[in-house]
């Protein structure tokens, strides 16, 4: 026998499980597959590894039901500062502070843990109506100009558009023959969470170094650890690799090097991530029957935290383009979504690569040049109002 759904959707992470509740909440009968089983990533050990969200970002989280579904408080980021130096010196005294209040009373997002975003996402696809799940499972896909036809083992379905959601190395976009761009950083980010003595006031940091940048983002605390702060601590590939191997007090002591005594004594708080860093760009995000989203049609430097913003910017511009739309997988709905999200993503994309090379240097012309940059932009309210809303995800 053969089921009929409006939509597939496969790979049921972040962006496309939330993609599949917003859309099954919309009505929409929704087939989503993962060849993971997804109950394992419910670790209730709190493993360091969490998300910045953007304000923007929440509406598609809500649409999905899960914000409120969240077992771990989101910690607001109220103000971010932006610093330059060099390893081991205290920050140029030239930065950028910007501060929420600036563009009302919104922050100007979130950092949530990982484990919190999975257990949520769960719970919701469990329980949700209009939405089949089959997750360990694989999807054998053939698109017509009629309709997408899927086997998932004995399985038979069938529906009007395919979402590829898989993540980078998305297998459904390279079967289409859509061609990608990568971007290489020679860069790896070191994904951990540190314990704090002071309090961070949900001030998030961006430090810019000539090795990669080093974010400390403020989270909500633990009983073990009262004062919590995500970290992403990118360096050279090699010198990264270095760094993951120490032992934690030599670890730590690096740490401290990069963030100063700006939170007091630090200590490890979980267990270290190794992420290599790269960018990169799909030629196109759709064809016969098929859409990309996330990381499928595009991947950015972490520079700003904006990887999975952008992905759930995607979801909610897809939910809102196929609300009310009779064939979901028509070439002119995809166009429309393709000319929604692809100029902003690739907008971004450049945008975060600039910012990575041109800082991720100790030329002192061109340190100087970027330091000048950054206190003008400081004394100038209305560009700053600019960056923050960006930042907002609005």
């Amino acid at each position: 026998m053969t089921t009929t759904h409006d939509i597939a959707i496969i790979g049921a992470g972040p962006v496309g499980g939330t993609l599949a509740l917003a859309l099954a909440a919309r009505g929409k009968r929704v087939l989503l597959v993962d060849r993971a089983d997804l109950s394992p990533m419910e670790d209730e050990a709190f493993d360091g590894r969490a998300y910045a969200i953007a304000a923007g970002s929440r509406v598609v989280m809500d649409w999905a039901g899960i914000w409120d579904k969240l077992p771990y408080a989101p910690c607001p980021i109220l103000d971010i500062d932006v610093t330059d130096g060099k390893l081991g010196r205290a920050p140029s005294p030239l930065k950028l502070h910007f501060d929420h209040r600036a563009v009302g009373d919104d922050p100007f997002g979130w950092i949530i843990e990982a484990r919190s975003i999975r257990i949520a996402l769960n719970k919701r696809l469990h329980t949700a109506e209009n939405l089949t799940l089959r997750a360990p499972a694989e999807a054998v896909v053939e698109r017509s100009a009629e309709q997408v036809r899927l086997r998932v083992g004995a399985e038979e379905f069938t529906a009007k558009l395919v979402v590829a959601a898989e993540g980078r190395k998305s297998p459904l976009r390279d079967q289409a023959g859509i061609g990608l761009t990568r971007l290489p950083y020679h860069q790896t980010a070191v994904i951990f969470a540190i314990g704090h003595e002071r309090p961070h006031n949900g001030v998030a940091l961006e430090h810019f170094l000539p090795g990669g940048p080093f974010a400390a983002l403020p989270m909500t605390g633990t009983p073990e650890h009262p004062n919590l702060s995500a970290i992403v601590f990118t360096e050279r590939d090699a010198t990264a690799q270095t760094l993951y191997g120490m032992t934690e007090a030599p670890f730590m002591a690096e740490v401290e090097k990069r963030l100063g005594n700006r939170l007091g004594r630090v200590e490890l708080a979980g267990r270290r991530w190794l992420y290599p860093l790269s960018a990169q760009f799909a030629a196109r995000y759709y064809d016969t029957r098929l859409v990309l989203v996330g990381d499928a049609a595009h991947g950015v430097h972490p520079i700003a935290g904006q990887g999975l913003n952008l992905g759930y910017q995607d979801a909610q511009a897809l939910v809102e383009i196929l609300d009310g739309v009779e064939d979901p997988g028509a070439p002119e709905v995809l166009r429309r979504y393709q000319a929604a999200r692809r100029p902003i993503n690739m907008a971004m994309l450049m945008g975060m690569d600039t910012l990575d090379r041109l800082f991720s240097t100790n030329f002192p012309p061109i340190r100087l040049a970027r330091d000048l940059g950054l206190a003008a932009v400081e004394r100038m309210p209305r560009l700053k109002k600019r960056f923050m809303l960006a930042a907002m995800g609005r």
